[in-house]
């Protein structure tokens, strides 16, 4: 059924309007061709609601702490439950060397985020039916796998979404976009963390209920990204072949950005390890936990957006410090003898994921005004595959470290946070170019 006139004219006032309120600058972006800044207003939303969608997802099927508690549930071992994080990570960033030069080809480029999204839908639908068909040694395995098949299907939406969103979205606002989604997101999984902690219903059904309605999500961000309107990338920005290496000897600005980003995947590896100093608070504080990390979101992401839109630069240097202190912080309180205080380790956890907030704004508004259009999908794809190395062979370091002490593994996160931050100082306020 078609939209009178009268209607569309409505929902073009009211999506500028919205959009005036969300962003500091309306100004048009002259890096943005007629076109894309004609459809900018619409666009913005469509990403918001777009990547919230996708955002909610990933925090009701979060291997840090809803799978973990899942695969434990299940009796599927520790072993399986080890990898998820490591498989989750590296698996969504290792594939893009390969996916970038397919997807820098392709002239209109929403649909690999799209497909990606379906295909990341359909894996979690189908961790959900493992959960309820399998148990013990079977269920480990095959959730494992199926979340490597989604973490590839991230990998697609990852090395496509920032230069979708570099096309369609004016470099002064691209941080609040990612920003708004991510407070909106929060929203959903605060919702979900407070039905954990009421104690209503089964928890195992809740969080099945849950990975079931992630499914939904994604599909619902695809088919919303679906309407984008992209301009066609011309033939020779889209021909990309390989990602070279030799970037990281000829472009130290771009060196010394993943430099940076490797040192703070602490803030990512580090939840597992504050859950491990107190194990004796088991499963029942799964709610508390999913709660500080959504609450941790919603109340510092759309600030962090703000704040990477004037230096992104900064707020990675933010970032890494305040992962240092909340990091030392654990450290002092686990040696004091008050990490099993109640509500100590949420509240650390919440610390924690203020500062991977800023972290995943900062890095990712960073790539994406550092690099111009004929770089940017090298750029991410060569970044995201050197971080995906780090975080699969760092994080089996770490977890041989943590059977000696885990305490030493949290204090080297820390040492990295700050390290992170000075090295940042170096990096060029790239929104001033």
């Amino acid at each position: 059924m078609l939209i009178p006139e009268r209607g569309v004219r409505m929902i073009d006032s009211m999506t500028t309007k919205l959009f005036d309120v969300l962003v500091d600058d309306q100004a048009a972006d002259p890096d943005l061709p007629q076109k894309a800044q004609d459809a900018e207003a619409g666009n913005f939303l469509r990403h918001v609601l777009s990547l919230g969608a996708s955002k909610i997802a990933d925090g009701l099927i979060d291997p840090k702490l809803v799978l973990s508690w899942l695969l434990t549930h299940l009796g599927a071992g520790a072993f399986w439950t080890g990898l998820l994080v490591p498989v989750r990570e590296s698996g969504a960033l290792l594939p893009q060397l390969l996916t970038s030069p397919v997807i820098a080809r392709a002239q209109v480029r929403k649909w690999f985020w799209v497909g990606g999204a379906f295909v990341q839908g359909l894996s979690a639908a189908a961790i959900a039916v493992a959960a309820l068909t399998l148990d013990g040694a079977a269920a480990g395995p095959v959730i494992v796998g199926l979340l490597a098949l989604l973490a590839i299907a991230r990998s697609v939406c990852s090395a496509s979404y920032k230069d979708i969103l570099g096309k369609t979205v004016g470099k002064s606002r691209r941080g609040t976009a990612t920003g708004v989604a991510s407070s909106a997101a929060a929203v959903g999984v605060i919702a979900f963390a407070a039905l954990l902690l009421t104690g209503l219903g089964d928890r195992f059904v809740i969080v099945i209920s849950a990975i079931f309605l992630a499914a939904a999500f994604w599909a619902m961000g695809a088919v919303i990204l679906a309407t984008l309107r992209e301009a066609g990338t011309d033939a020779e920005v889209a021909d990309i072949c390989f990602v070279p290496f030799g970037l990281l000897r000829d472009r130290p600005q771009l060196t010394r950005f993943i430099v940076v980003r490797s040192l703070l995947v602490g803030t990512a590896l580090a939840p597992p390890y504050l859950v491990m100093l107190n194990p004796d608070s088991g499963f029942g504080a799964l709610g508390a936990l999913v709660l500080a990390s959504a609450a941790a979101a919603l109340v510092s992401s759309y600030v962090w957006g703000r704040l990477s839109d004037r230096s992104s630069r900064r707020v990675l240097q933010m970032a890494g410090i305040a992962g240092g202190v909340a990091l030392l912080l654990v450290i002092g309180l686990e040696f004091a003898g008050l990490i099993g205080v109640p509500l100590v380790l949420p509240v650390l956890l919440f610390g924690l994921m203020i500062s991977y907030q800023g972290v995943r704004n900062g890095r990712s508004t960073h790539l994406v005004d550092m690099a111009g259009p004929q770089d940017r999908a090298q750029y991410t794809a060569l970044s995201n595959t050197i971080v995906g190395l780090v975080l699969m062979i760092g994080g089996a370091g770490f977890a041989v470290l943590a059977a000696i002490s885990v305490p030493l593994v949290i204090g080297l996160f820390a040492v990295m946070c700050f390290v992170a931050a000075m090295i940042a100082s170096g990096l060029q306020e790239v929104q001033n170019g």
